[in-house]
């Protein structure tokens, strides 16, 4: 049989014995668009990244089975499933001829033929392991993965590692970490990221009160800020986030504070620049911030776009924002990898939980490639002559 006929015959039966599309929460999904191709010179595309199937459960995929021909021997397929659960940070893989079946675990190393594939709990279960010590990290990590993507009627198709950062964050989120960075190249869509987290957020009513579960926690939706550096990425991200209820957006703006004598509150999703919350005034005309009208412990989730800029830098200004709201949980977001000039950020977010670099997303074709035109000017040569027609400002002498 070719691949085809294999698939139909004698691997889709094995997936669905095994629970796959039959367990309720599981899903196969059958060529699996992983990349775009890489845009060649001159408009095409080279080869994309298809997996055969991709095994989903609890709304989160867990492993990769790629198929070949009966005719052929089932270690054919080992290399490409193991680059394609490589590709999609997935812990198990499998190479399958419909006859044999080859399990990869890409955390152990282990790999050995076995008789059926794992069933959907089982395979849950192997990539998040039970413990006394994770019981209340399972119940948080099930609300979110039973929170679909949003898709915007289906007009909105998530990229792979869009997908991969919004699991690591809203996992890092369950593990109650308070400081997360995500570090994804210009261009690879970090305000869609921020939509899809704080729209799981928003739906499972997740909040700093709710997140222990202690029974005492308070069941309201949670309060998140956007915070950028600039007008233009405000407003990007709250016209972004339109999929939210009208009234759960609130664009904060200093000329709005002043008419009003207030900060607003009525809202679930907030968003502002650093500058907006660094101005005000007493009414001594002293200096008054108006982030400072906030409680401390008032917004649950702030998301800092480009926070290498400024916001996580020890010298800067802005860094009594988010030494101020130290309650909420705090995540990064910036497009820049390691290096001396941003140690800072790194220092007080911690290691990202997830990276995805410039080279990738050209390779994986979502990115254009570029190259560096070197050109040379002349204008530390310019001297002035009588015939240069003068602007602006006078001419020195000489130069």
């Amino acid at each position: 049989m070719n691949e085809a006929e294999t698939r139909a015959e004698l691997i889709d039966p094995k997936l669905k014995a095994c629970g796959w599309g039959v367990t309720e929460g599981s899903k196969v999904l059958r060529e699996y668009h992983i990349t775009e191709g890489k845009i060649q010179t001159g408009g095409g595309r080279g080869k994309k990244e298809i997996a055969d199937y991709v095994l989903v459960y609890k709304g989160i995929k867990l492993a990769i089975v790629e198929a070949k021909s009966d005719e052929l021997e089932v270690g054919e397929g080992v290399m490409q499933a193991k680059k394609y659960a490589q590709k999609l940070q997935l812990e198990t893989t499998y190479s399958t001829n419909g006859k044999a079946i080859y399990q990869i675990c890409m955390k152990s190393g282990e790999e050995s033929l076995v008789t059926d594939f794992l069933s959907p709990e089982q395979l849950w279960n192997k990539t998040f392991p039970k413990s006394a010590d994770t019981e209340l990290v399972e119940v948080w990590r099930e609300q979110f993965a039973n929170v679909p993507f949003e898709d915007k009627s289906g007009s909105w198709q998530l990229r792979y590692y869009q997908e991969i950062a919004v699991q690591r964050t809203v996992e890092a989120i369950a593990q109650s970490k308070d400081r997360i960075l995500l570090t994804l190249a210009t261009g690879t869509g970090k305000t869609a990221i921020a939509f899809q987290i704080s729209w799981k957020l928003f739906q499972t009513r997740w909040n700093i009160t709710r997140r222990l579960l202690s029974g005492v926690e308070v069941n309201r939706r949670p309060r998140i800020l956007f915070l950028a550096d600039r007008n233009i990425l405000a407003d990007q991200a709250y016209n972004s986030f339109s999929a939210f209820p009208e009234d759960a957006l609130v664009r904060i703006k200093p000329n709005e504070i002043k008419k009003s004598g207030k900060v607003p509150t009525n809202g679930s999703i907030f968003f502002t620049i650093f500058q907006t919350f660094m101005s005000g005034t007493d009414a001594e005309g002293k200096p008054a911030p108006y982030f400072g009208e906030y409680p401390a412990d008032y917004f649950d989730f702030i998301i800092i776009d480009e926070c290498h800029r400024g916001g996580a830098n020890d010298e800067s200004n802005w860094r009594g924002i988010l030494e101020y709201f130290n309650p909420a949980v705090q995540l990064g977001l910036t497009a820049t990898p390691k290096r001396k000039d941003n140690v800072d950020t790194y220092r007080y977010f911690g290691e990202p939980v997830y990276i995805y670099s410039l080279k990738e997303g050209i390779n994986d074709g979502f990115l254009t490639p570029f190259k560096v035109k070197r050109i040379k000017t002349t204008l530390d040569d310019y001297r002035y002559t009588s015939d240069d027609t003068i602007v602006e400002g006078e001419i020195e002498e000489g130069k």
